[in-house]
């Protein structure tokens, strides 16, 4: 029987019914023989992507985003299902027929040849005249900030003008597609960042659909339109930056999309639309359609993120209320992390930001209070 994704091939309402996919993947299966075993590195996947969308395939390393790209180049072939490219059934066409190009960790830049050289590359193999080469190349190259340095070779270059110099070689054959596969890996972090913001901007620019992979949650958050989270080969959830961040789908989503407090706990009641829990010393009220359908008796899961907790050294009168001891305190800079202990004994991290004090709300072995708002606990399924 063939394995399905939980995502829905087209979950976005910005959907139109008349509209073709750029990139569409129907039951995608990929199967290997390892040590007379057959192991499934992608399990079923359906997606569908907009055209000049930047989306992004995120998750830890093995998770199949890395296959599911090649699959959609035509590096790899899928076991099962179907590729589709602005329509067209591409399953079984090869890498060099397809309209996608692809940016790769390594820049593979020929060291020989000037940046120029290097980005009209394909231009010369496709044969296109000399003149339209230098108009194409020279527009790129604007693009990627990179005017004036046509003639440097890649040593003289920093890492992140190299990978400028890589994406504009990639789109100066105008592909319908652009494939990056953690580009950005290479990179320290303060340029890694700046590359970001930068990525984002020309595929503004240059209007066509980026896939991006990476397994690093802040560049995903950071850049894309939709991402996909996948894990084991399936899509976890897919979804906005904002949708999947505030309201992950499953335990492995909270935890893998930022920093999430998972905390567990008997539902007494239901009133107003909310359910409330029993935790802690206290209580969590979550929404009770939200999620999960809840009802009284049920053991549920809740997660909350840590900036969305505010620490009260009084009880507070609303809202969920949880007690604890304050069992470590790391300054950040901006930010202040404390690690509490709650009555129920789990540990649960709070984000506080240091904007108009640089004093610490509580101190290693206060007794405090947590507290937030219903809307920011969010049921991710049965305990």
């Amino acid at each position: 029987m063939t394995e399905t994704s939980p995502a829905p091939v087209r979950d976005d309402p910005g959907w139109r019914d008349d509209e073709v996919a750029a990139i569409e993947l129907t039951g995608v299966q990929k199967s290997y023989q390892a040590y007379g075993e057959t192991v499934m590195a992608v399990r079923g996947v359906d997606l569908a992507i907009h055209e000049g969308e930047f989306f992004s395939l995120l998750g830890p390393s093995g998770c199949g985003k890395t296959t599911t790209m090649r699959m959609i180049a035509g590096f790899e072939e899928p076991t099962a299902g179907a590729v589709f490219l602005h329509g067209d059934d591409v399953t079984g066409v090869p890498a060099n027929k397809r309209d996608v190009n692809m940016v790769f960790q390594s820049y593979a830049l020929f060291p020989h040849m000037s940046v120029f050289e290097n980005v009209a590359f394909g231009l010369r193999r496709r044969k296109v005249a000399k003149a339209e080469i230098a108009a194409r190349v020279g527009e790129m190259l604007e693009i990627v900030d990179l005017t004036g340095r046509e003639k440097r070779r890649p040593s003289e270059l920093s890492g992140g003008q190299q990978q400028r110099v890589a994406l504009a070689r990639a789109l100066v054959n105008r592909p319908r597609a652009l494939l990056l596969d953690e580009p950005l890996g290479a990179l320290d972090l303060k340029l890694r960042q700046a590359m970001q913001v930068e990525l984002k901007r020309i595929q503004r620019e240059v209007g066509i659909t980026f896939v991006y992979v990476t397994h690093d949650q802040s560049e995903a958050l950071t850049m894309s339109d939709r991402i996909a989270v996948m894990n084991d080969g399936r899509i976890e959830q897919l979804g906005s930056p904002r949708g999947i961040y505030e309201r992950p789908a499953s335990r492995f989503v909270a935890g893998f999309i930022g920093t999430s407090n998972l905390i567990s706990g008997e539902v007494a009641e239901i009133a107003a639309g909310e359910a409330v829990v029993e935790y802690g010393g206290g209580r969590v009220v979550v929404p009770a359609g939200d999620g999960a359908a809840l009802a009284a008796g049920d053991r549920v899961e809740l997660t909350v993120r840590p900036e969305k907790i505010e620490i009260c050294t009084a009880r507070p009168e609303r809202g969920s209320m949880v007690r604890a001891t304050v069992s470590e305190v790391v300054y950040l800079g901006t930010s202040t992390s404390y690690i509490v202990t709650t009555a129920a004994g789990d540990d649960v991290t709070v984000f506080t930001q240091n904007a108009t004090s640089a004093e610490d709300v509580a101190v290693r072995g206060d007794q405090v209070w947590l507290s937030w708002e219903p809307r920011h606990s969010y049921a991710i399924g049965a305990a």
